[in-house]
């Protein structure tokens, strides 16, 4: 096979791979993440379930990539080359996941699960993700706020509480969403951690 033939496939494979997973987000923007069926993902993308599991080997490998792409995808969304994160993007994507509650079961769920053993699909996934936000999240604040945040913490110490906030929030909302404001709780939260100085818009 000759290195264009070979490249020629890749192309393919990974086109079909996306394809596989902006069906599974659809199926799961509908049904739920309980009711995500490979089945009924190979069914929206036209493969048959072996056809899906030649790509990922379970169920909780395709959610994985799932939560993968969304992740690429938002940040493809709300950031550009020129442009670095802030609070803002931040409450942007908080905001934005209030219109998929399905992709956010699927993340609040496998979550849980990636914490009950070392062999869990998803639980490189998770333990790679948060190591990534807190230094991503301590780097963000320190542009917008230096050393020391105007509530009194470090960058470091108030990254972790900004992703527990988040995700402690998720799962509040998905339980209660008439009762719980998402959005609005997490900008007051960042209205704590910030003494009320936004000085980025």
């Amino acid at each position: 096979m000759t290195a264009r033939q070979q490249g020629g496939r890749a192309a393919h494979a990974e086109a079909r791979r996306e394809a596989i997973l902006e069906a599974a987000m659809n199926v799961i923007a509908e049904r739920g993440y309980r009711a995500t069926s490979l089945a009924a993902v190979a069914e929206r993308v036209g493969l048959t379930q072996p056809g899906v599991l030649h790509y990922f080997p379970s169920k909780e490998h395709l959610l994985v990539g799932v939560l993968e792409a969304r992740d690429r995808w938002d940040t493809a969304a709300f950031l550009t080359e020129s442009t670095s994160a802030t609070l803002s993007h931040v409450e942007q994507i908080v905001e934005f996941n209030t219109e998929r509650p399905g992709v956010v079961q699927t993340f609040t769920a496998l979550a849980g699960e990636s914490t009950t053993g070392d062999n869990h699909p998803a639980r490189e996934f998770f333990t790679t993700r948060y190591a990534n936000l807190r230094a991503a999240f301590a780097a963000m604040l320190r542009a917008e706020y230096g050393d020391e945040l105007p509530g009194g913490l470090t960058p470091e110490r108030a990254a972790p509480l900004l992703i527990a906030v988040m995700d402690g929030l998720q799962i509040q909302w998905l339980l209660s969403p008439d009762e719980v404001d998402m959005t609005a709780a997490f900008r007051d939260f960042v209205a704590l951690i910030s003494g009320g100085d936004r000085s980025t818009p």
